[in-house]
């Protein structure tokens, strides 16, 4: 008898429910196409492995683009905030960060709710263990239970299941998260069908009963006092009650302590492998590389509204579960802690992105899409961002569409692949605002000026979104245009001059020079008669915008013809079956670099590690250019 398969084909099939499947699927669907979504635990989908936060430094950036371009990053954290802060208010615009402490149950529900509420998105719960290629094609996917479901494209987001090993003290187990089993069978398959595999390394703290704390012996970290939110929707609201988190330190004694475990430690008794992340480092690696430093910063954040369970941020570890209680209970306020469970390291498997096209799909197989920490990154701001992109592309090679890419002069995002694609990462990459050469262009409080038009000719934003985006614009245009004319006298604005310390006016001046003045903000002026005329309808978003680009001008010209001169590298495209072996005055090294990486242009060219500016006139040569 034959077997005849009950189940549906799929336009896209998404391995994996964390950060970056969760995006990956969403943004498919909004676009039309019938996606299947698997994952091992429909409990654990959006799951906050790590910290219960989203955002921070250049992080925050990113959650702003992933809602500028329809996804559901920004919308579900205001959902299920708990604190909200912006962060680096002392310093420029463009180092503005927001963050936002969640309740992660609250975060995972929410998320499952946006998934659910699209009817383009089935879901099957189980563990994928093979691509099915056949004829050279991929065509779908095999789940552990042996059933196999069909799709045109496929994008893969297993985070740290893909072989995944857990590390605390001498003991090691497989899993992909504590108490979850790891995947197999993917890896050795790609292997197979020639991908270049290696191993990375991340790790968390412990949990801690929040009962059990003193928080009298610690330092209140307390919510912005007019906190904002992260989504542009006017369907999220920022939270009004706010949780505190707090702040204490380690000592001499924690780390005393801390060092007698050493010996058997995964990290430095050579059990583990993989690299860890430089920037987000375990305590023992803290106090080894740091050893001139008596404390290191302890954040005590709590995981929700309704849980006494907290994070100890700060204090990743893979040491022997005793030795992790024993000194957390020499931490000021921790003297009584009790342990939910301990900290641990995980080394799971991940495939280096320059195996990877600017649209997150593999070289090696056509259809098939690789987002988040598969491609080496760490972070669940990082690796939603890639699932948006990769859920996108996937909708548009299926519809042989042309590929959506930002660059690095668009948005983070655009930053974040492209250097992953072209320089590759042997440790897990994180984002930072030093990574963007054109940070003043990429701000937090622009990400819709940039990005929504852009969304909205794709589909993944509505009208009504994108006029919303057009009438602030338009709205801080004229405000622009109101400072530069109108002029102000000194009876009117010396009183407020002196009172914030800078020198008063004894003639009329335009509002545009007295707001350039360090000293002076927008909030400063509008209650003055001349500027509370045009500004008291205005909303923050708007006087925001009018104050930076008003302060910053001559930076923000200048950056941004920077960028242009820039991007017309990008406009010069190099076919897909250029070979780069032909060009002998090439160096070996660029020959080799290039037709590994397959850049798109010469922009991309020009970022690939190895690639000198005498190569890249060399291949304008022999582009006609």
């Amino acid at each position: 008898m034959k077997h005849i398969n009950l189940f549906p084909s799929y336009d896209i099939i998404v391995v994996g429910a964390g950060h970056a499947g969760c995006e990956a699927a969403n943004a498919a669907a909004k676009l039309g196409s019938k996606v299947l979504l698997i994952t091992m635990d429909m409990n654990k989908i959006a799951q906050m492995s790590c910290n219960p936060a989203m955002g921070g430094i250049a992080k925050g950036q990113i959650v702003r683009e992933i809602d500028a371009l329809g996804g559901g990053s920004g919308i579900v954290t205001d959902l299920s905030t708990i604190q909200f802060r912006m962060l680096n208010r002392s310093k420029g615009a463009a180092m503005w960060s927001p963050r936002a402490q969640s309740d992660r149950m609250v975060f995972s529900a929410e998320w499952r709710n946006l998934l659910e509420a699209n009817t383009n998105i089935d879901f099957w719960q189980d563990m994928v263990t093979e691509l099915i290629i056949e004829n050279g094609k991929l065509s779908g996917v095999k789940v552990g239970i042996g059933i196999e479901f069909r799709a045109k494209a496929v994008v893969l987001t297993n985070g740290t299941f893909l072989n995944g090993i857990i590390h605390i003290g001498q003991k090691q187990f497989g899993g992909g998260r504590i108490g979850e089993k790891s995947a197999k069978g993917l890896t050795e398959q790609l292997i197979q069908l020639g991908f270049e595999s290696g191993r990375m390394k991340t790790g968390t703290p412990p949990r801690i009963d929040g009962r059990s704390l003193n928080y009298e012996a610690m330092e209140e970290q307390q919510g912005d006092e007019n906190p904002g939110k992260f989504s542009y929707s006017p369907k999220t609201k920022p939270v009004t009650n706010q949780r505190s988190c707090f702040i204490t330190y380690t000592n001499e004694k924690v780390h005393e302590i801390l060092r007698t475990g050493f010996d058997d430690s995964p990290m430095y008794a050579g059990r583990i492998k993989g690299l860890g992340p430089r920037y987000c480092p375990s305590i023992e690696d803290k106090i080894n590389r740091f050893a001139e430093r008596d404390r290191h910063q302890i954040f005590v954040e709590p995981e929700g509204w309704n849980t006494v369970e907290i994070y100890v941020n700060g204090f990743s570890t893979s040491l022997p579960e005793n030795i992790q209680l024993k000194a957390l209970q020499l931490i000021p306020g921790f003297e009584n802690a009790k342990m939910f469970r301990p900290g641990y390291a995980i080394e799971y498997d991940y495939f280096p992105p320059t195996q990877l096209k600017p649209s997150l799909e593999t070289h090696q197989i056509e259809g098939l899409f690789f987002a988040g920490q598969i491609n080496g990154t760490t972070g669940y701001e990082e690796a939603a961002c890639q699932g948006l992109i990769a859920g996108i592309n996937a909708h548009q090679k299926i519809n042989e569409k042309e590929a959506f890419v930002l660059n690095r002069s668009e948005a983070y995002i655009g930053v974040l692949i492209d250097d992953l694609i072209n320089k590759g990462t042997d440790e897990p990459y994180r984002m930072f605002t030093s990574r963007a050469e054109y940070r003043l262009l990429l701000r937090q409080d622009n990400a819709d000026i940039r990005l929504t038009e852009k969304a909205y000719k794709l589909g993944m934003v509505n009208k009504q979104e994108l006029d919303a985006v057009k009438s602030k614009i338009t709205s801080t245009n004229a405000t622009i245009e109101f400072f530069k004319k109108t002029s102000i006298t000194p009876n009117e604005v010396n009183p407020t001059l002196e009172k914030l310390g800078t020198n008063p006016i004894t003639q009329n001046y335009k509002l545009e020079q007295i707001l350039a003045r360090p000293q002076i903000s927008i909030t400063d002026l509008i209650n003055l008669p001349t500027v509370n005329q045009w500004t008291q309808t205005l909303s923050e978003e708007v006087l925001l915008q009018t104050e930076i680009q008003l302060k910053y001008a001559g930076y923000l010209e200048k950056e941004q013809q920077l960028a242009d001169k820039m991007q017309r590298l990008e406009y010069i495209q190099i076919s897909p079956d250029f070979d780069f072996s032909s060009i002998k005055s090439l160096s070996s090294e660029a020959r080799e670099k290039l037709n590994k990486h397959k850049p798109e242009n010469i922009g991309q060219a020009s970022r690939i590690s190895g690639i000198s500016p005498s190569d890249i006139s060399i291949l304008l040569v022999h582009l006609g250019r």
